[in-house]
């Protein structure tokens, strides 16, 4: 059987690209070999001028413009599309579920607290993505009771620092505290910037939670931003499973095919409790310092200057939930990280989260998750 000749026309100068080309390689390297064109290169570059004599069975792209687009098209070869940034193509189509990204985000806002919210994205009409992520956004927080400010660019087009300018001067309007979701890293490195130009404070004023988890550009901002982990990898790796069943003979799927993200990777930008009830704010920060800890929740109000009864009263007025079911997410969550992230034992994960007794962390974590520590790890690696 002959080695299939696939290309992969994916960006490499942001961390989403380069997690979609390890998600390909993944699957090549099992079900392969593939003989593989690539040149590394930038979103938003001209098609590349072996494409107009290349020779091959399949084709993986982000494409980002019509001219690309019709590049490809010409082919007349098995085509997944990555990005959906060109509207009309009807080509196969593999990315993020952006419902569930905006969920997510709007979660982790209301788990502390924030009751203000507002959304900074890219020219509305110019990314049909990211004008959905823009959309969902503010659904999601009107089905809950919540108004959200939308940034509006600037109409004509300027440089860089009157962007910069008319971005901080919309900044400064926002109510606060204000939580703040962006549409992908890039435009949350641009809002952390304007808020340490113009000296709002970051989280206590303005929350900034990115999309994508570019860890250089998180790290790049002052302070390091929160980001949505998308799981590129995975995207990658389904991408060249459809791909492979297109160059086998198979028609193509009527519906694109969304993978939900992963999870949020929390930084300074979100590292808050924003309620106005100080005791209620210094309760969960000292919930969340001792999650991870054999210290129980009755404690940490020991040291809070409220009756036991009190504090749970306002905490679950304030936040939706009790001081114990606080130390319990917050227990699970780290859970999922390391089962994820690590070949750590269950018993050890128990131990490192809170927990003496690992079959009780077991019972918990299946109570909680709907599955064993066990199954949720072979799900999540098994990727």
């Amino acid at each position: 059987m002959k080695n299939l000749r696939v290309a992969l026309l994916v960006e490499t100068s942001r961390e989403y690209g380069r997690g979609l080309l390890r998600g390909i390689i993944r699957y090549q390297r099992k079900h392969g070999p593939w003989s593989i064109t690539f040149q590394p290169h930038g979103l938003g570059e001209p098609p590349p001028a072996w494409l107009r004599t290349w020779k091959g069975d399949g084709i993986i792209a982000r494409i980002n413009d019509s001219t690309t687009a019709q590049a490809l098209m010409r082919l007349r070869l098995p085509l997944i599309d990555l990005r959906t940034s060109v509207p009309g193509l009807n080509l196969p189509t593999v990315g993020i579920e952006n419902r569930l990204v905006v969920r997510m985000a709007v979660d982790h806002f209301m788990e502390r607290g924030f009751r203000h919210f507002a959304f900074c994205g890219t020219p509305y009409g110019q990314h049909v993505y990211q004008d959905e992520r823009s959309d969902r956004f503010r659904a999601e927080l009107k089905a809950r009771g919540f108004k959200c400010d939308v940034y509006q660019h600037l109409k004509t087009k300027r440089g860089a620092e009157q962007e910069l300018k008319h971005l901080t001067q919309w900044l400064a309007k926002l109510p606060r505290p204000c939580a703040l979701m962006t549409c992908h890293d890039d435009r949350g490195q641009q809002v952390l910037d304007a808020c340490l130009r113009a000296g709002f404070a970051v989280p206590d004023e303005i929350a900034v939670l990115g999309v994508d988890n570019d860890e250089f550009l998180c790290h790049l901002t002052t302070p390091p931003m929160s980001s949505i982990d998308v799981d590129s990898v995975q995207i990658g790796h389904e991408a060249a499973a459809l791909l492979d069943q297109l160059m086998h003979g198979k028609k193509p799927p009527r519906q694109p095919r969304y993978f939900p993200p992963r999870r949020i990777i929390e930084r300074q930008s979100t590292s808050i409790i924003a309620v106005e009830d100080h005791h209620v704010a210094s309760t969960a920060r000292r919930i969340r310092d001792g999650a991870c800890t054999a210290q129980s929740v009755d404690e940490v109000l020991r040291g809070v200057p409220l009756s036991r009864s009190a504090a749970y009263r306002r905490f679950r007025q304030q936040l939706g939930r009790s001081p114990k079911q606080e130390q319990m997410r917050l227990r699970i969550t780290r859970a999922r990280e390391l089962l994820e992230d690590t070949d750590l034992s269950i018993a050890e994960i128990a131990r490192r989260v809170g927990y003496v007794e690992a079959k009780y962390f077991i019972h918990v974590f299946k109570h909680q998750t709907g599955a064993t520590p066990l199954k949720y790890r072979k799900e999540k690696q098994g990727r």
